[in-house]
């Protein structure tokens, strides 16, 4: 008996790392952001190459990973945008919020965005080019720090400094040009964003594009997303009060229409 149990414990075992090794090869693609060999994808998580082989053939079986390209790249496939599309048809809040990100930016003629925490990352969850010829991209799903944006002051508001400097990690304290982000100076912009309910300041991430964000609010008060427009610097400067108030007017259409409730305090 004692072997039998042994065998049925290792073979769940055994399943469960694969499971773990399936999410590990689509998490390092999306977050990685290029098409890959097999081997790549290995090296990249540091597995096996066999058992990467083994996931990934069932993985474009599945349609879950496709072909890329003649030199065996694989990247994300087309089962996956099928399970995403039906997600958002059922996911309240990014089905409520699709038509306000597309109206605060027909309105403003900018880039509009509905952002998120996922993990202790910042993502953007929806996004709506402006009416300009030089469009501004949004990479939709694809994790950045929280300090490196307007929307992580808001986006971890509701916690207090000490919840804050242990949920963020050290390492994303430093900024894109590898210069360090004081954790006081941080925590100070939190309070500030914090106390007037918005956050605007232009991108670490480029220098040419401001980014206003407003909170989206859930019943309890707490901000689970941030409504944003992403705007040139100068055009950012000279229409500021008009685009903040835009985006606080649609920010607080949202909430209501989600039955958020007032701001809450740490």
């Amino acid at each position: 008996m004692a072997g039998k149990a042994e065998k049925e414990h290792g073979e769940a075992g055994g399943r469960a790392r694969g499971i773990d090794r399936l999410i590990q090869i689509l998490e390092y693609l999306h977050e990685d952001g290029r098409p890959q060999r097999p081997n790549d994808i290995a090296v990249g998580i540091g597995a096996p190459k066999s058992s990467v082989y083994e996931i990934v053939n069932r993985l474009v079986d599945a349609n879950f990973l496709e072909p890329f390209d003649r030199e065996g790249r694989l990247f994300l496939g087309r089962k996956l945008h099928f399970l995403g599309a039906h997600y958002l048809e059922t996911f309240d809040l990014l089905r409520e919020a699709d038509p306000t990100v597309a109206a605060l930016s027909a309105e403003t003629r900018e880039t509009a965005q509905l952002c998120m925490c996922e993990g202790d990352k910042y993502v953007v969850a929806l996004a709506h080019s402006g009416g300009r010829h030089f469009k501004i991209s949004s990479d939709i799903g694809r994790p950045i720090p929280l300090t490196w944006t307007a929307s992580g002051r808001l986006l971890v508001a509701d916690r207090s400094e000490n919840e804050i400097i242990d949920f963020i990690p050290p390492a994303d304290f430093t900024l894109p040009d590898g210069k360090p982000l004081a954790t006081r100076k941080f925590l100070s912009q939190i309070e500030s964003a914090r106390a007037e309910g918005f956050y605007s300041s232009d991108s670490v991430v480029d220098d040419y594009t401001h980014c206003f964000a407003a909170p989206v609010r859930d019943r309890d008060g707490a901000c689970l997303a941030t409504l944003c427009i992403v705007a040139p610097r100068e055009e950012a400067k000279r229409r500021h009060d008009e685009l903040r108030d835009s985006l606080l007017r649609h920010a607080a259409t949202l909430t209501a229409k989600l039955g958020g409730g007032a701001k809450r305090r740490p």
